[in-house]
């Protein structure tokens, strides 16, 4: 099997679409980590459901203020002109469609862009938060996510076999080894790692994958 990404090698790959300026909001836990890779001369806006806008790395060790912390717990730091809010206005900019981006993570994405995001299936622990929100309310959703399952199953898919979080939502996949948008009810793939061919790629993905243009190659900086 090619040496695929590490999770934050997919997060910085992620933080590059982010354009100057963008308010985003990073889904718990793996996509907390694209803050971490915002490019040089770019800095997004981040919003955390629990009411907290324009937060900024997490502090040192020994120097948390656990009055400031994230929807996942995790204490923050504030970055100036940052804004606290009711949970209640919060989901407003979340639903009144006022976030340019969220990035989510996934158990299994649609080549029609449905997401499963939030339950394994009966013996799994429910845990939707805000994404229902999130995946209609953002103006692009992007999905950051291992290629294939923990027991080498695709999570790229025709049909999603989960609970679904949203109905043809996402836009953008980033995977371990690849970029693929959802485009017209279909896959195109735009990036793939180079040391892996298209038919490699193509038997751990659940779905075609269709080509528009050539396909670049997928680096990332050794993180």
């Amino acid at each position: 099997m090619t040496r695929k990404l590490t999770n934050a090698q997919i997060a910085w790959r992620a933080a590059q679409d982010i354009a100057d300026g963008a308010y985003v909001n990073l889904g718990i836990g793996f996509p907390e980590m694209v803050a971490k890779f915002q490019p040089p001369g770019r800095q997004a806006v981040f919003h955390t459901e629990n009411g907290v806008l324009g937060f900024g790395e997490a502090p040192p060790a020994g120097q948390e203020d656990w009055d400031l912390i994230n929807a996942g717990k995790k204490a923050i730091t504030l970055k100036p002109g940052a804004a606290f809010f009711h949970h209640a206005d919060s989901f407003a900019m979340v639903r009144g469609g006022h976030l340019d981006v969220a990035i989510l993570g996934a158990y299994q994405v649609a080549q029609n862009g449905d997401l499963a995001n939030w339950s394994t299936g009966p013996k799994g622990v429910p845990a939707v938060g805000g994404a229902m929100d999130l995946v209609h309310g953002a103006k692009r959703v992007a999905v950051i996510t291992d290629h294939v399952t923990k027991d080498g199953k695709p999570k790229l898919l025709e049909a999603c076999t989960l609970p679904l979080t949203g109905v043809g939502c996402v836009t953008r996949v980033y995977t371990s080894l690849a970029v693929v948008d959802v485009q017209d009810g279909r896959f195109v793939l735009r990036e793939k790692l180079p040391a892996i061919s298209l038919d490699d790629l193509q038997a751990v993905t659940g779905a075609r994958l269709h080509l528009d243009g050539a396909v670049g190659d997928l680096v990332v900086p050794e993180l």
